[in-house]
């Protein structure tokens, strides 16, 4: 798969969340690099907008993504 084409603008990508303590580079080749459409930034950014996107929303934290698109 392609790299995501949020990647040049994403917060996530560009080092821009802070506060938690996660294996930063996995999550970039995993999510960002190899198969976007398992993130929760880009499921959320994808059903309600880049807009919704909650600022401090990781890739891996698909739970999250979920509630947040059905609160939409």
């Amino acid at each position: 798969m392609a790299a995501c084409e949020f990647i040049d603008k994403c917060p996530f990508f560009n080092d821009k969340l802070d506060g938690k303590q996660v294996e930063v580079d996995e999550l970039k080749a995993k999510y960002c690099k190899d198969n976007n459409l398992n993130c929760a930034r880009y499921m959320v950014a994808n059903a309600l907008g880049k807009e919704k996107m909650p600022p401090n929303l990781y890739p891996h934290e698909k739970d999250r993504a979920y509630q947040v698109i059905a609160e939409g």
